[in-house]
């Protein structure tokens, strides 16, 4: 069973529930949703955009001997996400996973995912663009309300909770396998055209091939080259 904490506003619920953790009232599975936030974080410390009607929650995870890598709870939240926005689209042909784990409903952003590790737990937060989505000048937004859905917030966070406690189950009992499976099968397909953006500043151009056997990023350069990506941001061309 799932248990969710429900507040009307808080800085960030993935700070507060790595306060939680820390402060030893961590409980896995335990989910905190804020129909708004105002110091809301997305990857490498990007501000996120909280306007209300959009989902704003995280989860705790905690890890235990024998489970997989904890970064690759990344493609876990991933496959959850898409497995549960999918069934509440009207129209889901366009609906892609980009690597690691951000969800385009044709080409557009329509969610994002910061996964923060305290001690033996993992912070997994979910942003979903639900009734809004911002103006970003690098790149397309998009949400839910745009493409027709009609759930909200909160029915969206309790779909989200089952499908997430369902592949990490998986994740658990099976390994990676499963999971990656899934991401290849919902990811664009391979020859895709992508960017890569290193956290060194540096810059890769090459074509999707697949994912490794731990999650990681395949890119094909032009000289015929391989390169496996671990971390940084990806762009479609």
């Amino acid at each position: 069973m799932t248990r969710t904490l429900h507040v009307p506003e808080t800085g960030s619920t993935n700070a507060d529930l790595r306060s939680f953790a820390r402060d030893g009232y961590g409980e896995h599975g335990l989910w905190l949703r804020a129909d708004r936030q105002t110091a809301g974080r997305g990857r490498e410390g990007r501000a996120w955009d909280s306007p209300v009607g959009n989902l704003y929650a995280s989860t705790l995870v905690r890890l235990a001997a024998g489970d997989p890598p904890a970064p690759t709870l990344a493609l876990v939240a991933a496959v959850a996400l898409e497995e549960t926005v999918r069934a509440v689209l009207p129209d889901a042909e366009a609906l892609r996973l980009k690597w690691p784990n951000d969800l385009l409903l044709d080409g557009a952003k329509l969610s994002g995912i910061l996964l923060e590790r305290v001690e033996e737990w993992v912070v997994i937060g979910f942003g979903v663009n639900v009734a809004h989505h911002p103006d970003l000048a690098d790149r397309a937004t998009t949400s839910l309300r745009a493409a027709r859905a009609t759930i909200d917030a909160a029915a969206l966070q309790g779909e989200l909770a089952a499908a997430l406690a369902h592949w990490h189950a998986r994740w658990r009992a099976e390994g990676l396998e499963p999971v990656t499976e899934r991401w290849r099968e919902r990811a664009h397909p391979p020859g895709t055209e992508l960017r890569a953006r290193l956290p060194d500043g540096s810059e890769w151009h090459g074509r999707y091939e697949t994912l490794d056997p731990g999650g990681a990023l395949v890119l094909r350069l032009a000289d015929g080259s391989a390169r496996v990506m671990h971390a940084g941001d990806i762009f479609l061309l």
